[in-house]
Parts: structure tokens; C-alpha cells; sequence
């Protein structure tokens, strides 16, 4: 399916910018900062008060510490603007408790059991649903082996983890041909979650 035409005439009303940035450390760790903000165009009225238009409404930072096998090793998150001030900033030390998670092996899941709901912020949680792709990609060519020619290279992370990079497709072929598998060998593929 194509991208529908913008309408001729529309008129901005919300914007929510989510900006995910990963820095290496000098002792081998990686911190990787999520911020998402939301912002109206308008005034809102809110039961704690007006909120002036282009002010924040939400602005929420959620701070991961991994290692390079993806294990989070610290977590928390800090709430700079909300709509119900310390009410809605008392969360921040539970995101302590996805210390011990690994970003590549079932983090979603586990996300929601420990911060899901009413236990975390809505936001921040589902801002820590990109985190898991955001720190691969933070990773590719220091951390993971994005080219697999080496002797002895296990197969690239990326390969059968989307369209483009099917196994069985051109992409692999021309790029990748060391990992190149036709049709008939990807019927025993099993989706990775």
C-alpha cells in the first residue's frame, strides 16, 4: 500500500517527538536516553491547570545503562513536564526494576509485567518498546558483526529480521551471498519474536 496524499488543507494540533540516542562510555557500558515529548498547539485545559500552547505536555526521559551483550545493568526515568505534576513523577525509580533484562531476549513481555499498567507511566513504557531496535542499530558494525565475512562470522543479526533482508531475497544474495539461502531452505524459518 502507498503512503496516502496530506490533505491540501490541515491544520497541526499535537506533535509527539520520540528522539532515542546511544552513547558509548569509556568503561565498555552503553547508555542509551529516550525522550518523548508531546506538545499541542493549543491551550489545554487540564484539572491542574491551563497549559500554554507550544508548552509541553508531557516531556519524559527514560535513561537505560546496558552491556554489550544487551543486559540492562541500570535503569530509571525522570518526568520533566506532566499533567499532574508529582503525581504523575512518582514512577521513575520503578523503571530500577528492568535492571537484569536483556533488550534481545523477551524485554517486551517482561516490560509490561514490571511497568505495565498502573505500575509505571503509560508513556515511558511505550517508549521502551523501540529501545530494543534503536540499540541494535547503536550496535551494528561496533558491536555485532553486520557483514558476517570473517572466518568463522555466525550469520548477521539483521538477515531474516525483515523484507529486505530475507535470507531467500536479492538483498542477501548481492550483499550477503556467504548467507544467501534459496526459497526452499526458508520453509523451516521460525518468526523471531
Amino acid at each position: 500500500m502507498t503512503l496516502p496524499p496530506a490533505a491540501s488543507r490541515r491544520q497541526l494540533k499535537h506533535r509527539r517527538q520520540i528522539d532515542v540516542q546511544v552513547f558509548a562510555r569509556d568503561d565498555g557500558l552503553w547508555e542509551v536516553d529516550a525522550l518523548l515529548t508531546d506538545v499541542k498547539t493549543r491551550v489545554v485545559h487540564l484539572a491542574s491547570g491551563d497549559r500554554p500552547a507550544g508548552a509541553p505536555l508531557h516531556e519524559l526521559l527514560l535513561r537505560l545503562v546496558v552491556d554489550t551483550r544487551f543486559d540492562i545493568v541500570q535503569a530509571g526515568a525522570e518526568t520533566r513536564w506532566s499533567p499532574y505534576g508529582q503525581h504523575c513523577a512518582g514512577h521513575g525509580a520503578v523503571y530500577g526494576s528492568l535492571v537484569g533484562l536483556n533488550l534481545m531476549q523477551n524485554f517486551r513481555r517482561a516490560l509490561r509485567e514490571r511497568v505495565g499498567g498502573v505500575l509505571g507511566c503509560t508513556h515511558i513504557t511505550e517508549l521502551a518498546q523501540v529501545l530494543p531496535t534503536a540499540v541494535v542499530q547503536a550496535f551494528a558494525g561496533d558491536v555485532i558483526d553486520t557483514r558476517g565475512t570473517a572466518d568463522g562470522a555466525t550469520q548477521p543479526f539483521q538477515i531474516d529480521r525483515c523484507h529486505a533482508l530475507r535470507s531467500d531475497g536479492p538483498v542477501v544474495r548481492e550483499h550477503h551471498p556467504r548467507w544467501y539461502r534459496p526459497a526452499a531452505a526458508m520453509s523451516n524459518l521460525i518468526p523471531s519474536d
